[in-house]
């Protein structure tokens, strides 16, 4: 299990709980398929490779279960969650209806200041489309972050919050398909295109056509069984 790209080394650089940098050295490490779906955790490992308590550990496994990320198996103990092709595409069916309805809220309420934050969340987008997987996931967090603050509902800021870490998963899988980040990148911009025209119709559209690129990508992947 030990993997020199996630390690004891990383934890205490940064002014944070120690729980909070475990969780995300952990998270990270999942959403980077450095620990693979379906692989084992086991608590004495982690241990002794990331130098924490035990008690530690498994408040950093039951956080990540909340998320989604990790399971708890009868007989085997915690896993990298697996998700199957019938989880995913629920997923991206709900992944379709929130944020339609995000982007058409966001036309009509998203201040000057949101909509310039999002041209610059797709810039980045773009920047990113060939660098590490890391940059490109915080880049599409990002824009995904200004999209929800700008459509202005709590509702639905709360609904999507519950399905990030499992959404982020996904999106980390169509994104390790090579051409694929360079596809999303052109597919978000016509929304923002869309946005900043003024019309909703067109944005919501376009961002279907993003989830339904990502799903078909994500999808292929699943159902061959080929590691990300």
């Amino acid at each position: 299990m030990a993997d020199p790209t996630w390690s004891a080394d990383q934890v205490g650089r940064v002014a944070a709980p120690l729980r909070e940098q475990v969780v995300t050295l952990v998270r990270d490490a999942i959403l980077g398929f450095r620990l693979q779906p379906g692989q084992r955790l086991v608590e004495r490992e982690l241990v002794e490779q990331l130098g924490i308590s035990r008690p530690t550990v498994r408040e950093v496994l039951r956080q990540l279960a909340v998320e989604g990320l990790v399971t708890v198996v009868p007989q085997r103990g915690a896993v990298v969650t697996a998700l199957t092709p019938d989880d995913a595409a629920d997923l991206y069916e709900m992944r379709a209806s929130l944020e339609a309805l995000a982007v058409r809220r966001f036309v009509q309420r998203a201040a000057p200041e949101h909509v310039e934050a999002l041209v610059a969340a797709v810039d980045e987008i773009e920047r990113t489309a060939r660098s590490a997987p890391q940059e490109q996931l915080q880049a599409k967090d990002r824009f995904y972050e200004v999209l929800f603050t700008g459509s202005g509902s709590a509702p639905l800021q709360q609904t999507v919050a519950g399905l990030q870490a499992r959404v982020r998963l996904l999106r980390a899988t169509s994104l390790s398909v090579p051409g694929r980040p360079e596809e999303a990148a052109a597919e978000l911009r016509a929304v923002v295109d869309a946005v900043q025209a003024g019309d909703a119709d067109a944005a919501a559209a376009a961002c279907a056509r993003h989830i339904e690129n990502a799903a078909r990508t994500a999808l292929s992947r699943l159902n061959t069984g080929e590691p990300a």
